[in-house]
């Protein structure tokens, strides 16, 4: 039998927008949408309007149509060509598809695909877990970035997240050990795998490519771990606030589902402003 690769996995997302964007809506996407976007937040520049920004892998566009909202202009860039029809469908319904522009293509391709120093911001979320080689992409995105204040955002699955799910939300005791040194886990919305990562191979990675970290959050700590007792959408702002508070403890960002890096070139790193880490 042929071994799967990233890109056959990848495949799915070419697919089932319709079932990604309900993912979106529930508590538990809205969270990884609002947690991320507001981490972004934190470190962008007070003038936006001049900003251009990339979305690797962009999806449904839910944080390109923010960013647009913001007043930066947006390429998105998808291999899935109904996923960029859903996500100019939202720019539309948000009034913002003068700030948004579609790309059809390979992340993989990114070098190819764009000048090198054209970008302010990168968004490069939820998609390393898929591509064949997450390294290259990260390299060819820290070439995209324009100079010393550019900040790409990565969002990534972090592997002990996938070890405290497996045994608190799945009661699979296997599994959890399992995934304490599993280079792949199970992708449930779609089914197939994703890859995980640990600090350390983040940070590897991360060096590899030229990118140094300015700051670390974890999303998405303890919020799928609640018992059914507290609602989801009822207690929706309190887990949300709660969760902020989390991911900026290390201790707690340590353990969460998702790890969020936003990182500069490291080539071209001087003090700035922009990208000062509260933590």
């Amino acid at each position: 039998m042929k071994e799967m690769t990233a890109n056959d996995d990848f495949e799915r997302f070419r697919t089932g927008v319709a079932k990604y964007a309900a993912y979106l809506e529930t508590p538990e996407g809205r969270l990884r949408l609002d947690l991320a976007f507001a981490n972004l937040q934190d470190f962008l520049p007070q003038a936006t309007r001049s900003l251009l920004a990339l979305d690797l892998g962009c999806g449904t566009g839910a944080i390109a149509v923010r960013l647009a909202r913001l007043g930066l202009r947006v390429t998105l860039l998808d291999a899935s060509v109904p996923m960029l029809d859903f996500a100019m469908h939202a720019a539309r319904e948000a009034g913002v598809t003068q700030r948004i522009a579609l790309k059809h293509g390979d992340a993989a391709q990114l070098a190819n695909l764009f000048h090198a120093e054209t970008f302010d911001l990168i968004l490069c979320h939820n998609i390393l877990e898929y591509v064949d080689d997450p390294c290259a992409v990260l390299r060819s995105a820290a070439r995209s970035l324009r100079d010393p204040s550019s900040v790409i955002s990565i969002l990534v699955r972090n592997q002990a997240g996938e070890v405290l799910k497996a045994a608190l939300q799945d009661g699979d005791l296997a599994a959890a050990e399992h995934n304490l040194t599993a280079e792949w886990g199970h992708e449930s919305l779609y089914g197939g795998r994703v890859r995980l990562f640990t600090a350390e191979s983040l940070q590897a990675m991360l060096l590899e490519s030229s990118l140094a970290v300015a700051a670390e959050r974890g999303v998405r700590v303890m919020s799928d771990y609640l018992p059914p007792r507290v609602s989801r959408n009822d207690e929706y702002q309190r887990i949300f606030e709660l969760e902020r508070k989390l991911g900026r403890r290390r201790e707690f960002a340590a353990v969460a589902r998702y790890t969020h890096s936003l990182a500069h070139r490291a080539d071209l790193v001087i003090a700035s402003p922009v990208m000062k880490d509260d933590a």
